[in-house]
Parts: structure tokens; C-alpha cells; sequence
């Protein structure tokens, strides 16, 4: 309990702290886009990793090393609120986020997301769910990476929920390669301990990239499939029952 209170403590103390970042981050932006986003990658990777640390995370990753050069569409199953943290502090890039409309509204976290070029859909408004895949395949066209979850909920180290075939429409109207992300043990850092946070490890896997949208015309479900198929393949490797102490 006493590391979930000071964690928690350390979350908001730093969003303050790096109050200052914003206003040099959109300074960039406005200059010169390649060191803005350097930037803002550095920001988020400082802050994300020092918060699945703070937690007790112990993430050990394969693949990230190999990704492509230029923008990609990440595709990862979804067990935790570490995620999000996770990727930021592993996949080697800036990275923005297929989101709730409603997490654009937080102060400081909603500024550091649309730095991040990260999409917020309203699922209750299909018209705006529509038009945020298009904005999100317009990103990525303009060369940012996007990730996103497509079981839409967290399934907490359970069996994964099927991917929805919406979701793959980012990769296939903007064309950008897809890389399956596994992320194997991040629910056991919170979840599985009832809010509380326990340190853990987590194994990431960045799967070889995915191009057959690219070659020729595949069925929305029939890629979905596919992918989550990719995602799914490294779960065996599941980290040990056991916290990492």
C-alpha cells in the first residue's frame, strides 16, 4: 500500500515538474518537427520508464531493436494500466495512442497526449469514431507511430478478447507496416493485487512486421485474425507466477 500512495505521489509531483516541457515542446514543434518530436520522445520515455520502475517493474524486451525505420502501426494486447508506460519506455520511438475521448480532457496528461499526436475517439458517437480513424490514418501518412489496443478493454491476464477488425482499418487506409506487440505479466503489476502495486516482470515482444495489406486486398476480419494470431503466439513465454523481488 505504502508503495502505491508514494507512487501515486511521484506521478502528479512530476506532471508538474515538467510543466515547463510543454511550453518548449510546442516552441519546437513550430521550428523544426524532427526535434520536437526527439523531444517529446525523450519526455515521455524519462517519465514512463521512471514509473513502471517506481512500481517495481522489471521489463525485459525482444525485438524492439529490429523495428522499421518510419512510422508503424503498433497493435498490442492489452492486460494492464501499465501498458501505456511500458510501450512509451520501449519502443525505441515517439509513440501517440488510440484513446478514450474522455482522457483528453485530464489537465496536463490531456497536453502531453496531443504532443504525442495520440487520436481520441468517442465510441459512443460512431460519425466521430469514423472520422478519428481517419485523422489516425492521416498521422500516420505524416509519419507518426500510433498504438493501439484492439480488444478495447484491458483483460487482465485472462484469455485475450478478439481483436476488433475496425481497428486494422488505421494500417490499411494509411498503408503503414503493423508490428505485433506482446506484452506478457504487466496486469500483475496492479491488477492481479487489487489496485495495489507489486513489483513484477513483464516480458515485451515486438513481432516481425506485417505487410500482406500492403501487397494485395485482405479482409478487414481476416487481418485482425492474423494479427491477433501474431500477438497471441508469444504469450507461452509468460513470466513466471512468482513477483520479482
Amino acid at each position: 500500500m505504502i508503495r502505491t500512495g508514494l507512487w501515486f505521489i511521484y506521478f502528479f509531483i512530476h506532471l508538474v515538474l515538467v510543466i515547463p516541457g510543454l511550453g518548449i515542446a510546442h516552441m519546437l514543434k513550430r521550428k523544426d518537427r524532427e526535434k520536437a518530436d526527439a523531444y517529446i520522445h525523450r519526455r515521455a520515455y524519462l517519465w514512463a520508464a521512471s514509473l513502471v520502475k517506481f512500481a517495481g517493474g522489471k521489463i525485459v524486451v525482444h525485438g524492439n531493436e529490429q523495428l522499421p525505420d518510419g512510422p508503424v502501426l503498433f497493435v498490442a494486447g492489452h492486460q494492464g494500466n501499465f501498458d501505456i508506460p511500458i510501450l512509451l519506455s520501449t519502443a525505441n520511438r515517439k509513440i501517440g495512442f488510440i484513446s478514450k475521448v474522455e482522457v483528453k480532457k485530464i489537465p496536463l496528461i490531456g497536453s502531453w497526449m496531443k504532443l504525442l499526436d495520440c487520436v481520441f475517439i468517442d465510441r459512443k458517437d460512431r460519425r466521430q469514431s469514423v472520422a478519428a480513424i481517419r485523422e489516425g490514418s492521416e498521422k500516420l501518412k505524416n509519419g507518426s507511430s500510433l498504438v493501439i489496443f484492439p480488444e478495447g478493454t484491458r483483460n487482465r491476464g485472462g484469455k485475450p478478447g478478439q481483436f476488433k477488425k475496425g481497428s486494422l482499418k488505421l494500417a490499411q487506409l494509411s498503408g503503414v507496416p503493423i508490428v505485433p506487440v506482446t506484452i506478457d505479466g504487466s496486469y500483475r503489476l496492479m491488477e492481479a493485487n487489487g489496485g495495489k502495486m507489486k513489483p513484477a516482470r513483464v516480458i515485451v515482444t515486438y513481432g516481425e512486421p506485417i505487410t500482406i495489406h500492403q501487397d494485395k486486398k485482405i479482409d478487414a476480419a481476416e487481418l485482425a485474425a492474423l494479427v491477433q494470431q501474431r500477438v497471441e503466439e508469444h504469450l507461452p513465454a509468460a513470466v513466471e507466477s512468482e513477483s520479482v523481488l
